[in-house]
């Protein structure tokens, strides 16, 4: 620990933090992740709060594609000694879903996805069964959540929060921004490892403190090894796997660094990897071809690392792995599309451009592999954009395959095609007479 704040050490500057607050403030709770920053940060708060005879509450927000040596470690941490409320938060929130082009988020701990969990929803967290927070919906955001959060605990126990984050500035130029930027927040008695929260442009009574903000890596694990503090044994095994001290993150599975992430679970928990990976499809596709419609609008985003030729294979992969004969449907109607512009124009398959220009590709003028994802993403069932008309063929491969697929078209399916439309409003009156 030989970092330096002003004349002290860092690890004397946070104690005095966390004495500060603990004497200034009225409550107290710490948000913690389960990593490594978090965890010495609620421990080190512990000893100082249990030699002040102070109490304080733990946020835990649970993702549920964890791993497991971080759940345990969160069990080792609810049974620190100060401890008055640890909130086990597992409810169905809204998270970033870098992974899918289907679907850019996912919802946590859905109900509706229950079998899909990653694992089974912690028997002492507040969840959709008993949430006491009057203003929660289902698929809130993680960063709303947070700050209404906050809002809830000041009205709950009253007088002046302080909230505390496990942040260190040499982790990212946006920490770093976080903490140095004095003129661009408000502080606590122009503290300047302190900062007040806002709720809908509101301050409210909370501040955010960052007691470990200058520390380093190195001063997180002498920590540990210096109080013998329990710690995410996740680590050992990054560290195994060659990451060092400055490399390992807890990555989400799913976030902006998502191959990383995927990629360390596998390397690390192969059994929790399998089942996300399993959480993963069912996030891009049951939605849309289980749970609802085969046929309802597909919203998606290309990626940047694919053509429009690998966007369209995928697209076409992804609803075969619920609906072969819908993906085959489409398969043969882009074949003949591509026939007859190679008949008609002389442009082979191995020669169609991965866009044209876009007002022919909207007058329907041009052929281009950004056309067919465009028809295929909109489940354009009789294939419109690619110039087919609805043909009685058509409609018998329709009938066939509401026969075979009860959940091809139902009434909440979101569709403008006018032919689609009178197929799904014929098939509600016969539902109506038949019941």
């Amino acid at each position: 620990m030989s970092k330096k704040y002003l004349e002290k050490d860092v690890l004397q500057a946070a104690k005095e933090r966390l004495r500060y607050v603990f004497e200034n403030f009225d409550n107290v709770y710490f948000s913690f992740s389960g990593g490594k920053d978090s965890s010495v940060m609620v421990q080190l708060a512990n000893m100082i709060a249990k030699d002040m005879n102070k109490k304080f509450d733990v946020l835990y927000i649970d993702l549920e594609a964890q791993y497991r040596y971080t759940i345990e470690h969160v069990e080792e941490i609810k049974q620190l000694s100060q401890i008055r409320d640890f909130y086990h938060i597992a409810l169905p929130l809204a998270l970033r879903n870098a992974v899918s082009v289907l679907q850019p988020k996912w919802i946590c701990w859905e109900e509706e996805s229950k079998h899909l969990w990653v694992r089974e929803r912690p028997r002492d967290s507040i969840n959709i069964d008993n949430c006491p927070f009057p203003w929660f919906k289902k698929g809130e955001e993680f960063e709303k959540f947070i700050i209404y959060f906050a809002d809830w605990y000041q009205k709950k126990y009253g007088g002046t929060v302080a909230c505390g984050i496990g942040i260190r500035t040499d982790e990212s130029l946006n920490r770093f921004r976080t903490i140095a930027f004095r003129d661009r927040k408000i502080k606590y008695k122009d503290i300047n490892w302190t900062t007040q929260l806002k709720l809908n442009q509101q301050r409210i009574n909370v501040y955010n403190f960052y007691p470990i903000y200058d520390w380093t890596a190195d001063d997180i694990w002498g920590a540990v090894s210096l109080f013998d503090f329990d710690f995410n044994h996740i680590y050992e095994l990054m560290y195994k796997n060659g990451l060092s001290i400055y490399e390992q993150r807890l990555c989400q599975p799913y976030g902006d660094d998502q191959r990383n992430g995927l990629d360390q679970f596998k390397a690390l928990e192969y059994d929790t990897w399998t089942k996300i990976l399993n959480r993963v499809n069912g996030v891009n596709f049951g939605n849309i071809y289980c749970k609802s419609t085969a046929l309802g609008n597909i919203k998606s985003c290309k990626p940047d690392f694919m053509t429009w030729q690998e966007y369209s294979v995928f697209l076409l992969e992804s609803i075969g792995i619920y609906n072969r004969d819908l993906m085959l449907h489409y398969y043969r109607k882009i074949k003949k599309f591509m026939i007859w512009y190679r008949n008609k124009y002389g442009v082979d398959e191995k020669d169609i451009p991965d866009t044209a220009d876009i007002k022919l590709e909207g007058q329907k003028k041009a052929i281009s592999w950004r056309r067919i994802a465009r028809a295929i993403e909109k489940n354009d069932f009789y294939m419109k954009r690619l110039s087919f008309t609805q043909t009685k063929n058509d409609e018998r491969e329709l009938m066939r395959l509401i026969h075979k697929w009860d959940n091809l078209l139902n009434e909440k399916t979101k569709t403008d095609d006018v032919g689609l439309q009178k197929v799904i409003l014929e098939n509600s009156k016969k539902t109506e007479e038949a019941v």
